[in-house]
């Protein structure tokens, strides 16, 4: 690069290279912001890209783009054309962006795989987290929740402020410990356990370092990211692939009845189980997998392929349907790209709206109050029946969804509805922006839990509330987020009012390189409610 620059004979190549890229989508006809050489548009989301969305999407329309670094990228706001491409047309969009730089274990977890390796290890996953499933993890669930009710009952004692997002991020890690590693930790009492100081390592990302952006003005060096030593991320992964290792040898010693049922062990069965479904039956948001008698073996289509072929052949086709080891290695430590920070957010967030509508807050209260007059405790078929509960995540789902934008790759050139996708550029879901577009969410700034009612629902088009995705690509974990979430919650508000105070930050400050959320924490207090015997003391504003 730097001969390039210095160099007269050379200059023209340089300046080919810095911006031949950058002309893909004008002729595709997309309008974007001007792209710097090397970077692109990168620059524009040094504060994250939850707002720039919005601005992109007022200035320059519901398809339009930019470049991050050296990709094109097609932002796609219309709902019609969301449902062709992550529903009607998904054959055409099946892998979700390319990391190129991904390393074991990450690169074998759901989130990267791609093609027909993705399909075969989602289609023996999906029956791991079926209603049926998530009924075996509350116990684990309520074992993580009473930690987090002893420490939130030291701060109502306290009567001082406190970081409440903390306190759900070290109960998040205590379930996912749990339920997907099989290990039991207490990151409240323990911030130093080995386990939680690897696992706060992944979460320091950003694209403004210069290594990044390195990487993104010249991505053929991408490959040498996979090889070059790197101590902090070796050390990590090491970590996390031995812990996973050693605890598999373990429940292989273990007798069948003595194996403790979790997430590993879940996917353990599948080593000897053939239990799989096909790919129409992957859309856990529509519950597509639970209407659908599960299938085994290989579809119909792939007995297609392979009956012209050998008895040996049928076998081993058979047997690539399980998942090998590092397979069950990714998919464990797919929980931390995908469920640790999501779903302390979500927990975060909604107590925080609660706490500034102490209405809602009562209503919810009640509800609970009302759910023990009839049950000792939650768990995954009883907490269905708390419908405002459920319309109240709903709405803080909205209004501060963790995952607000998603992205598919495209393979192919192709046309969706009337509009020319080139191959190579990527496909960017702003489910941030569609959560908030007047045109289906009259005052979209309110917090308004009413939207969530069975009829509102019905009524609104589906693919402008994108929480969890849409479509057979759509979150797999997406049950076992929700009852975490509700069972936190139902035990929090029967024993606590969350109180708004002169620590709150009205509004939040926000980070978004990667999940939404809080940039300073969410400050507020708590106090103990009254329960036993007397009327709830409904919370109140300091």
């Amino acid at each position: 690069v730097y001969i390039c620059c210095k160099c007269d004979f050379l200059n023209p190549v340089s300046v080919v290279y810095a911006t031949f890229p950058y002309s893909s989508l004008a002729r595709c006809g997309i309008r974007h912001p001007k792209p710097s050489p090397f970077f692109g548009n990168l620059f524009l989301f040094r504060q994250g890209f939850f707002g720039v969305h919005t601005d992109l999407i007022h200035k320059y329309g519901r398809v339009c783009g930019y470049y991050l670094g050296r990709r094109p990228v097609v932002v796609v706001a219309d709902p019609d054309m969301l449902r062709q491409i992550m529903v009607k047309d998904f054959s055409t969009f099946p892998n979700r962006m390319t990391i190129r730089a991904a390393t074991k274990p990450m690169s074998d977890c759901l989130l990267m795989l791609r093609n027909e390796h993705w399909k075969r290890v989602r289609s023996i996953l999906t029956p791991s987290f079926s209603a049926a499933k998530m009924k075996e993890m509350g116990p684990l669930i309520n074992t993580a929740t009473d930690t987090l009710l002893t420490n939130l009952s030291c701060h109502a004692e306290s009567g001082e402020s406190f970081d409440i997002h903390r306190c759900f991020g070290c109960f998040t890690m205590d379930v996912i410990a749990s339920v997907a590693f099989g290990t039991q930790v207490d990151s409240q009492k323990d911030p130093d356990d080995p386990f939680v100081h690897h696992a706060q390592k992944f979460f320091s990302f950003s694209f403004f370092t210069p290594i990044m952006f390195v990487f993104i003005a010249f991505p053929f060096l991408i490959p040498l990211a996979r090889v070059l030593p790197n101590k902090r991320r070796d050390e990590m992964n090491n970590f996390f692939i031995n812990c996973i290792q050693k605890i598999i040898r373990q429940r292989d010693e273990q007798p069948v009845g003595e194996r403790r049922r979790d997430f590993l062990q879940l996917m353990l069965d599948t080593r000897s189980s053939k239990e799989c479904v096909s790919l129409e039956h992957f859309d856990v948001v529509n519950h597509a997998d639970e209407l659908a008698p599960t299938h085994t073996h290989i579809n119909q289509q792939e007995n297609d392929d392979v009956s012209h072929e050998s008895p040996n052949r049928r076998s081993v086709q058979t047997q690539k349907r399980m998942m090998s080891d590092d397979e069950i290695v990714g998919q464990a430590f797919v929980f931390f790209l995908a469920g640790y920070e999501t779903s302390s957010n979500t927990l975060a967030f909604t107590c925080y709206l609660l706490a500034l509508h102490p209405e809602c807050q009562s209503k919810l209260q009640a509800e609970v109050d009302d759910f023990f007059t009839r049950y000792d405790s939650p768990d995954y078929t009883n907490v269905q029946e708390l419908k405002y509960l459920d319309m109240v995540i709903s709405e803080a789902l909205r209004l501060y969804p963790p995952g607000f934008r998603f992205a598919r790759d495209v393979d192919e050139d192709c046309m969706v509805n009337g509009q020319f996708l080139p191959k190579g550029a990527t496909l960017e879901i702003p489910a941030g922006y569609l959560h908030y577009d007047p045109e289906y969410w009259p005052e979209p700034e309110k917090f308004i839990p009413e939207r969530f009612t069975v009829e509102t629902k019905a009524s609104r088009h589906p693919f402008v509330y994108l929480p969890f995705g849409a479509g057979p690509r759509s979150c797999v974990g997406m049950r076992l987020a929700q009852l975490e979430i509700k069972m936190a919650l139902v035990h929090v508000f029967r024993k606590f009012n969350i109180v708004a105070c002169t620590d709150t930050k009205v509004p939040l400050e926000l980070k978004s390189h990667t999940t939404l959320g809080p940039k300073n924490g969410i400050y507020v207090t708590i106090t103990k409610r009254e329960i036993e015997g007397e009327p709830a003391t409904p919370p109140a504003e300091e």
